[in-house]
């Protein structure tokens, strides 16, 4: 007599939350990762200056400029870009390969470029996820309030900003972060139901 049984296989997935600086994902995605064990981090490398509170191989792999380049021709990243003048940033293919290997799914804090080439590698097995902010006003008091920044690299944020603002048409959904707490239950049922749609039952 056979026992018929079934198993959620784990879908290799990707989650994608971008935004403008200043928009709350940082803070949204801190939340996701403690309230979903199924979701891990994929750590970043970045060549700029680590922030007094950021951890090396927790936050981004921080790493010098030449590493950085050499990185590119052995062709390291599934995105990489100069951000600001001396500034890369990049998505390395083993955090996937390694956090796929858990059987989790791969949960992403970048910008919007960085989002957009992942879209295109990864087509329906990666969901886009756009944090707006209510307005341009509040996007630059928030920004302004950080104070981690120097005027100049303040306005050249400011800048970016807005225009990364144009990218919300290409992300699979919009997600405004008006109200933090009703912004971070909209994230998780997009989630839910992203999920939802690529689990894989076997007999």
């Amino acid at each position: 007599m056979s026992h018929e049984f079934h198993v959620v296989v784990p879908p290799k997935k990707i989650i994608v939350i971008t935004a403008p600086s200043g928009a709350g994902k940082s803070t949204l995605v801190r939340k996701l990762i403690q309230q979903r064990s199924d979701l891990e981090f994929s750590i970043s490398c970045t060549t700029r200056a680590k922030r007094d509170a950021e951890i090396n191989g927790k936050d981004y792999y921080f790493i010098s400029v030449p590493d950085f380049q050499q990185r590119i021709q052995k062709g390291d990243f599934i995105e990489s870009e100069e951000v600001y003048p001396g500034q890369f940033y990049g998505s390395l293919n083993s955090e996937v390969e390694r956090i796929w290997s858990k059987r989790k799914i791969v949960l992403y804090d970048i910008d919007v470029k960085g989002a957009d080439s992942i879209k295109k590698k990864y087509g329906n097995d990666a969901l886009v996820i756009f944090i707006a902010p209510p307005d341009k006003e509040t996007l630059e008091r928030r920004l302004t309030n950080r104070n981690t920044e120097s005027k100049d690299s303040l306005k050249k944020r400011i800048k970016k900003a807005e225009e990364e603002l144009t990218y919300q048409s290409k992300a699979d959904k919009v997600v405004v972060n008006a109200d933090f707490d009703i912004a971070f239950m909209n994230v998780k049922n997009v989630i839910t139901n992203f999920l939802k749609q690529g689990a894989a039952v076997s007999h």
